[in-house]
């Protein structure tokens, strides 16, 4: 008989925390499940170590492929009628399955998300929790496509997906290495997910730079955002859904990797600012375009210079 949750776990290099993780899903109270793991290439003895779990789940070894192929892989192979992913150093408390699955059914939901807590491990191992994460979707924006774009986001360890939706959506995105599990909640939305909300902590989500590669490469993260935002923008023109809350939510995320991309990659900084101008979102006061003709007139780094003067308060 198929289990109600598949556990899905991708993990690379995660020897380290992966045990603890594990162990965040043994302690479910909510017992029908099954777990599967993928390494996807490991180099630090993690591949060993997933060998003595293999009573309780099933292990997949591979090549690295990144973290979407990993997932993809996983999925592919398990049978629940719910599906969990859990990166490899996040951890789900004890009643997040039971809850999740109780609110799916009891309101034929798609997707229900709990509230998360941030979470660091000290030196000698302990969970040191930080900032809890309680917003709700409609706190984004009533429109579950324009919230996922325009700023609700929420770990894979606070999510639990119906399978029957997950049929109907495209695969993990292996173009966005940094930003694939965003684009996996826009999918969702764009499929007409039904979304509920589980109040209260239920994930912990790590937040240890070394292990966010938006923080270690915010770069990196803003090139993912002005592509995912570019493929979005698609999506809703071939549906003639291009509306001002649309462009709203695309300008954002533009005006954002604009500002990173200033300094750092002239040439994403125009990238951004083209999609601006193409959505009517180009505010010739605005900063994107105050900081383009500055870079004109004075350079990089005299612009940069004088957008550091206009931000100084007076006095």
């Amino acid at each position: 008989m198929a289990p109600c949750v598949s556990v899905l776990v991708p993990s690379y290099n995660k020897r380290e925390h992966i045990e603890q993780t594990l162990k965040s899903i043994y302690d479910q109270r909510f017992e029908d499940w099954e777990l599967i793991v993928v390494d996807d290439g490991s180099t630090d003895g993690s591949p060993a170590l997933l060998e003595s779990h293999r009573e309780r789940a099933t292990i997949i070894l591979g090549d690295n492929r990144g973290a979407s192929a990993a997932r993809q892989r996983a999925l592919e192979v398990s049978r629940g009628r719910f599906i969990q992913y859990l990166d490899a150093d996040d951890l789900i408390l004890p009643d997040a399955l039971e809850r999740r699955v109780e609110a799916l059914e009891r309101t034929d939901g798609d997707v229900a998300y709990s509230d998360w807590q941030r979470f660091t491990s000290s030196t000698d191992g302990a969970l040191e929790r930080g900032a809890v994460v309680a917003q709700s979707m409609p706190d984004a924006h009533p429109d579950p496509e324009v919230a996922c774009v325009a700023g609700f986001w929420a770990p894979p360890a606070a999510l639990l997906y119906r399978r029957a939706l997950i049929d109907r959506m495209p695969p993990w995105s292996e173009q966005l290495p940094v930003i694939q599990d965003a684009r996996y909640l826009q999918e969702a939305a764009l499929a007409g997910a039904a979304f509920v909300h589980v109040p209260g902590v239920s994930a912990l989500y790590r937040d240890d730079a070394e292990n966010s590669l938006s923080r270690r490469d915010e770069l990196a993260f803003a090139r993912d955002v002005v592509l995912n935002a570019e493929q979005i923008t698609q999506v809703w023109r071939a549906r003639g859904d291009l509306e001002p809350r649309h462009r709203s939510a695309l300008a954002s995320a533009h005006d954002y990797a604009a500002r990173v991309a200033f300094r750092r990659d002239p040439e994403l900084f125009q990238r951004a600012l083209r999609q601006l101008r193409q959505l009517g979102e180009l505010r010739p006061a605005g900063w994107p375009a105050v900081a383009n003709h500055l870079r004109r007139a004075l350079g990089t780094r005299g612009a940069s210079y004088a957008l550091a003067l206009l931000r100084r308060p007076p006095g």
